[in-house]
């Protein structure tokens, strides 16, 4: 049984807090975050620690041609990402560098998170562990569903509502910024991490079907093993998550072109289908199951 990482490293958190500059609460002014490369440091001692030696990249010419595609092509790039751990974008970025070849070091510095706000305004120290990654930053809709349970008053809500709004239109726009420089926007479709047990944590937001209206091209990343496993007994709290040393295996699809690949879902539909959004999100977390099982099967 692993420690929990903010015991395995509480000093290396303390020393990451030290340097964080990211905004503790987040507006429509502070959406895109450049990553802090003095906090990432930090996190590739528990990479380095916890990735074992044959961790690496899967299908590594997929993810060589949507690099090609967005280079050389100038295509819009989407990742989107099967999502376990706290570690899933540090992990892609630290495989890329460790590949070693100069188009897989320069993906790794091209790739901005679509990224949570929760992440910036929880606590210093989860802030700190992020801010180490480009993010642009949004207003979930699971939180403002949380905002409508709570016992607030009505402009509360409304003004919270009309944060979101602000937020998420100002995060769209950075969106478009990036891709206009070439970098490829990477983005977990489930929203949150995946919890044993809880299956409805591994489907799809039907939110993913905008992302694929709004890009060229993308690829599908399937992650294999698992270096951080949420505690069962404080599943909230991504400082109690258990540190284990693993293999981490990313496998990337094919490039798969978004306007196609949502045309030929949506062609397969009944007229009268209650939601055709969600089923594009549906066949995109179908086939990275596939390419999840694929890998465990070897």
């Amino acid at each position: 049984m692993g420690k929990q990482l903010k015991e395995a490293y509480g000093n290396v958190f303390s020393e990451m807090a030290k340097l964080s500059k990211a905004a503790a609460k987040i507006d429509e002014t502070q959406v895109y975050e450049e990553a802090n490369l003095e906090t990432r440091k930090y996190m590739k001692k528990i990479l380095d620690d916890n990735f074992l030696p044959e961790s690496g990249l899967g299908n590594v010419e997929n993810f060589k041609a949507f690099y090609d595609a967005i280079t050389k092509e100038g295509k819009s790039g989407l990742i989107l990402m099967e999502h376990y751990t706290n570690l899933d974008l540090p992990g892609i970025l630290y495989l890329l560098e460790k590949h070693g070849e100069p188009w897989s070091i320069d993906l790794a510095s091209r790739i901005v998170a679509v990224a949570g706000m929760k992440l910036n305004e929880s606590n210093i120290a989860v802030r700190a562990f992020t801010e180490g990654f480009t993010r642009v930053v949004i207003y979930p809709t699971r939180s403002l569903s949380a905002v409508e349970e709570k016992e607030i008053s009505e402009e509360e809500k409304v003004a919270e509502a009309q944060r979101a709004r602000k937020i998420n239109f100002a995060a769209m726009r950075a969106m478009d910024s990036c891709k206009k420089r070439g970098q490829a926007i990477l983005v977990f479709p489930s929203g949150t991490r995946y919890r044993p047990g809880k299956p409805e944590t591994k489907r799809g937001l039907r939110e993913i079907d905008s992302y694929l209206r709004l890009f060229d091209c993308m690829i599908l990343v399937s992650v294999n093993g698992n270096c951080l496993r949420i505690n069962p007994e404080n599943p909230d709290d991504m400082l109690a998550d258990i540190v284990e040393q693993d293999v981490i295996t990313l496998t990337a699809s094919p490039v798969i072109n978004c306007k196609e690949f949502r045309n030929e879902v949506l062609s397969a539909l009944p007229e009268d289908d209650e939601d055709p959004k969600q089923k594009t999100v549906d066949k995109v977390m179908e086939i990275l199951e596939d390419i999840h099982n694929q890998v465990e099967k070897k």
